[in-house]
């Protein structure tokens, strides 16, 4: 009897021993659950240096309103390939380490149709979303639905030299046949070594600089709808002969077949050049004390041949969403707060970029600030996508080679745009 009790005695302390780890595993549960609930969510986006500083003063502000949400800015290579390649390893990778995506406006067809980012279509409102440029919505949509919410835009522009023409008594060019008449008259009077500077390197800008030309002649590289190519065709070829005549009467240095953007820029604000293609970024380097130039000059719509309108080709960049992402409600709500009316402006009053809603263009402050804002409307109004096509990166790829061979006379321009309609047309069949 006296052996059953000490059994019974053990079963129950054996019971009781286990009720109590069972209760703390459980409340220990509870609480971890509780402090996990507690802890904020934190997203991910990567970026280049340049725009470092200005996004944490919205990261910080952003916090403040939800202190729930955490966003780390993480910092890419400065180049923008590079960061494309970073974000495609991460794709493909399968579970990408960037819950927002910031992002060229010359990606979206490529993570859109690889099913790397979220539509956000139903998400932005009618009302809100025609206060944005036509132009980076349609640029942030690919097939119909958007996939990146419009932050700071872009677009391709003629610069020129204001004191030099009014004094000559010249307006502004319209037209190709003016900006190269126009130019060959200042030189010869020794006003200015060269008449137009652009982008003639072998890169990713080539392509932006020439979708504008092209558009100007009346030509076509490729229709999303359909999927025809025009590069071969007499409008196309006629844009390449343009850019080759500049090079071919001095117009233009023979080494602006190497030249990006800066290169551009810094000939330009030496005050040698007349006519400059560049993006909205030189205004305020140009116009900075010290400046060659500062006060000199302006910009307005590019050229175009006689009986065929401006186009300026589509940039910005915007925030796309993972479709990897744990946290897509966070995520929208950090891309809508970057994309605001209120969060753009202090953007744009710290960087010098472009505002991607119409509305900041005319806003007192920002005009204040960057006088040249309604100007620039009128040159964004005039936009042009380049190919919103899921192979946009191979097809741009094929046409700056070819584009170079006809530029640096390696073969003629007819030659060299069939061979980029025949690749582009193969690329687009496969």
């Amino acid at each position: 009897m006296h052996r059953n009790w000490l059994r019974w005695l053990a079963s129950k302390k054996v019971k009781s021993l286990l009720m109590a780890v069972i209760l703390f595993v459980s409340s220990l549960s509870l609480v971890m659950m509780a402090v996990a609930q507690q802890q904020p969510i934190r997203l991910t986006m990567m970026l280049q240096a340049s725009e470092l500083m200005p996004l944490q003063e919205l990261v910080r502000d952003f916090e403040a309103e939800n202190p729930d949400i955490r966003i780390e800015l993480i910092e890419g290579p400065d180049n923008t390939n590079l960061r494309e390649d970073l974000y495609t390893t991460a794709f493909l990778l399968g579970d990408s380490a960037y819950d927002l995506v910031y992002m060229d406006i010359a990606w979206v067809p490529k993570f859109a149709a690889a099913g790397w980012l979220l539509d956000i279509s139903s998400r932005l409102q009618v009302q809100e979303r025609e206060d944005f440029l036509s132009g980076d919505i349609e640029g942030g949509s690919y097939e119909g639905k958007l996939y990146r919410m419009p932050f700071r835009s872009d677009g391709g522009m003629l610069y020129y030299r204001q004191d030099l023409l009014e004094e000559a008594g010249y307006a502004p060019p319209d037209t190709t046949e003016e900006l190269l008449e126009i130019s060959q008259d200042l030189q010869a009077q020794g006003k200015a070594q060269w008449g137009y500077v652009w982008q003639g390197q072998q890169y990713e800008g080539l392509s932006a600089m020439f979708v504008e030309i092209l558009h100007g002649f009346g030509g076509l590289w490729v229709d999303p709808d359909t999927l025809e190519v025009g590069l071969d065709q007499p409008q196309a070829i006629a844009a390449v002969n343009f850019l080759k005549q500049t090079i071919a009467e001095r117009v233009s240095p023979s080494g602006v077949t190497s030249y990006q953007e800066e290169e551009a820029r810094r000939v330009f604000q030496s005050g040698q050049v007349v006519f400059m293609r560049n993006w909205p970024y030189v205004w305020r380097l140009a116009s900075e004390e010290g400046s060659p130039i500062r006060d000199r000059f302006g910009i307005k719509p590019m050229v175009h041949a006689p009986g065929y309108s401006s186009g300026a080709c589509q940039g910005g960049w915007g925030i796309g969403i993972a479709k990897t992402t744990r946290h897509p409600d966070a995520a929208y709500k950090a891309a809508a707060y970057f994309a605001s009316p209120e969060a753009q402006k202090k953007f744009i009053l710290e960087s010098g970029f472009v505002p991607s809603r119409r509305s900041l263009f005319t806003d007192p402050e920002l005009v204040a600030a960057y006088e040249y804002l309604p100007d620039l409307l009128e040159v964004i109004d005039n936009s042009v996508l380049r190919p919103p096509i899921a192979q946009y990166a191979q097809a741009s790829d094929v046409l700056q080679r070819y584009l170079s061979a006809a530029l640096t006379n390696q073969r003629t321009p007819e030659r060299a745009m069939e061979a980029a309609a025949r690749e582009t047309r193969q690329l687009l069949q496969r």
